[in-house]
């Protein structure tokens, strides 16, 4: 049996792998198919379910058993649901072993979380740095509000971390289209 950690390493060759052997489309479809659908059902029944209340069982159980020391924050109310991570374990374990087979391991997240929010009736603001920290802030498909300012949910926005400028930012928004990513240097 693989630890959580050793699974990262694979999880990550296994993208490069299908990027390989099927392209990025095969890479997208094995997001979509095995993991939003398939192997984050849980997630998807109470999300799809619950909305917002589902948002919070699933996320405020899962980061605690992945990362109950590493930082992680979460805001909620009844129209938005918003996670800072400020040190991923799965990427973290990535950094500090010199593993790189994919070209961006943190684009698995919004690859299943994505269609899963869509599905759901939610809109998605994210962005990630590539050093294991990211934002997510979901709301309800219509609401028009813009991404919360750096701050605006106190001093644990990862946003706010020294570090989370100090390379190229991979954003994704609702203004964008579905699954397309915008890089800022």
């Amino acid at each position: 049996m693989l630890g959580s950690y050793d699974f990262c390493g694979h999880y990550e060759w296994t993208f490069a792998w299908l990027q390989r052997a099927g392209g990025e489309a095969a890479v997208r479809d094995y997001w979509l198919q095995a993991i939003s659908i398939d192997s984050q059902r849980h997630a998807r029944e109470l999300i799809l379910q619950q909305g917002v209340d589902g948002m919070k069982r699933y996320w405020g159980h899962t980061l605690q058993e992945e990362s109950p020391d590493l930082g992680f924050t979460i805001h909620a109310t009844d129209s938005l649901f918003r996670i800072d991570i400020q040190e991923c374990p799965s990427k973290g374990f990535l950094l500090r072993n010199g593993l790189q087979q994919y070209r961006d391991y943190c684009d698995h997240c919004i690859g299943w979380i994505g269609p899963l929010m869509k599905d759901a009736g939610f809109v998605v603001d994210h962005e990630h740095n590539h050093r294991g920290q990211c934002w997510w802030e979901f709301r309800r498909k219509g609401d028009a509000s813009l991404p919360s300012p750096p701050g605006a949910f106190g001093a644990d926005d990862v946003r706010l971390r020294a570090q989370w400028n100090s390379g190229s930012i991979d954003r994704f928004s609702r203004a964008n289209s579905p699954g397309a990513k915008e890089t800022v240097p």
